[in-house]
């Protein structure tokens, strides 16, 4: 073997073992993939050893992991939300930033939805009553911060605003729901909080924006409680849009799921169903193809999706239905494939986080569960499954108590999860 080959060989290497962070809701790219190798193909509950527990009240957000540190919002009382840092190896505090926060009308309203945007050095963090920060990543001092609900009309969704910053070039863009004002969707400048657009006289969801590629170009793809759209990230210039106006009421929890050549788009919602769109690699454009509705949220067509995210792998699409049920979907009209009752316990939104790593795909539920599984078009194949947390969020629809809704985060061989007391991290090192 040549020199030059045996370098480019330990480089290759390098980067396979190199360490991967999770620096935004559902990772790089939002795209819920985790590409780590070096990790369990297979566990007893004895294999899965805590590295450190961290103190931290109640809330729905993700962690996020990036350059040493994890980030986590959280409400400690009724006046306030925080944004907490921790040591990424040890779970030390390393900085807390808190401000006044009190919610008006929210339902459910245990602690923040969103998750902690870590990009050039900055954080970047939006709680449910609009609070929007730009944090020092290192030191949480204040660069920049808005208060949407004093800045604009905004129109508070039932649950408060969901979604997670994204950040793309110099914009920070988040849904805003203030349509009155035509500022349903905002970006802001990253550095300096200004203004840059605003668009849409729609009610917002609870869906954080994305990017795509799209016909040589990066495009935004942000989904309100009435549309969704393409967009020009820099200057807010629409592209195109299909509309997707609620029959009750602007629900639409999990984001948007992209077929691996960019071509499909799956959008599922509790009361209204699936939708498939065709979106167009040659020029910018998209269109539905597809649209199912059940008869109602029990009688459901396709999938009626609430808080997980579905994904498509091959030709098939995979998701939770109303009540906890997962499915498989055939793409091209949506015909299911088969359903199976194992990954979680039935109930009116049950939940579980779906995150794919290669041909297996890692799930947390909402009992705390952490599952290692094999999703194909012929079912549904258990591996491995483990409590690694305890549900502590009160929900009274379940006869067996609390829950856990909030996403993890799977970095550095390790995942990253969170309940109403702490905020975990577990080795999934082999």
């Amino acid at each position: 073997m040549k020199k030059s080959q045996l370098i480019l060989g330990l480089l290759a290497s390098v980067g396979i073992l190199h360490a991967a962070d999770w620096p935004e809701f559902q990772g790089a790219g939002r795209q819920n993939v985790w590409t780590e190798t070096g990790i369990l193909e297979s566990f007893e509950a004895s294999d899965l050893k805590r590295k450190w527990s961290a103190p931290v009240a109640a809330g729905y957000s993700g962690p996020t992991v990036a350059e040493g540190a994890v980030y986590v919002m959280d409400r400690p009382d009724q006046s306030h939300e925080r944004i907490v840092c921790v040591d990424l190896e040890t779970g030390a505090e390393k900085w807390i930033h808190s401000y006044d926060c009190v919610y008006g009308q929210v339902g459910y309203g245990y602690g923040p939805r969103g998750s902690v945007t870590i990009s050039g050095g900055h954080a970047f963090a939006m709680g449910t009553m609009g609070n929007l920060h730009c944090l020092d990543a290192k030191t949480g001092a204040v660069i920049w911060a808005k208060e949407l609900m004093v800045d604009y009309k905004v129109d508070l969704p039932i649950w408060g605003l969901t979604n997670s910053p994204l950040v793309e070039g110099d914009q920070v863009i988040v849904q805003a729901s203030a349509g009155s004002e035509g500022a349903c969707v905002i970006a802001f400048d990253r550095k300096t909080g200004t203004e840059k657009w605003r668009a849409f006289e729609d009610k917002g969801s609870y869906v954080s924006p994305i990017m795509i590629e799209q016909a040589g170009k990066r495009l935004l793809v942000a989904w309100t409680g009435e549309r969704i759209a393409g967009m020009n990230a820099a200057t807010g210039e629409v592209f195109w849009e299909v509309p997707t106006k609620p029959t009750k009421m602007p629900i639409n929890v999990p984001g948007p799921a992209l077929s691996a050549d960019g071509t499909k788009m799956f959008l599922s919602v509790f009361y209204d169903g699936s939708r498939l769109l065709e979106i167009d690699q040659t020029a910018l454009n998209a269109k539905e193809l597809w649209h199912r509705q059940g008869i109602n949220e029990r009688k459901t067509d396709a999938l009626h999706c609430m808080i997980s995210p579905p994904f498509i792998r091959g030709e098939n699409i995979y998701g939770i239905d109303s009540y906890g049920q997962m499915r498989s979907l055939e793409m091209t009209k949506g015909d299911r494939v088969w359903e199976d009752l194992n990954a979680t316990l039935p109930g009116r939104w049950s939940t579980i986080f779906m995150v794919q790593n290669g041909k297996n795909t890692w799930m947390v539920n909402e009992q705390g569960e952490l599952i290692l599984a094999k999703l194909t078009p012929q079912g549904y194949n258990e591996i491995s499954r483990a409590t690694i947390i305890e549900p502590t969020t009160e929900l009274k629809q379940r006869k067996n108590g609390a829950v856990m809704w909030s996403p993890p985060a799977f970095a550095n061989r390790c995942v990253f999860v969170r309940n109403d007391r702490e905020l975990v991290c577990v080795s999934l090192a082999k």
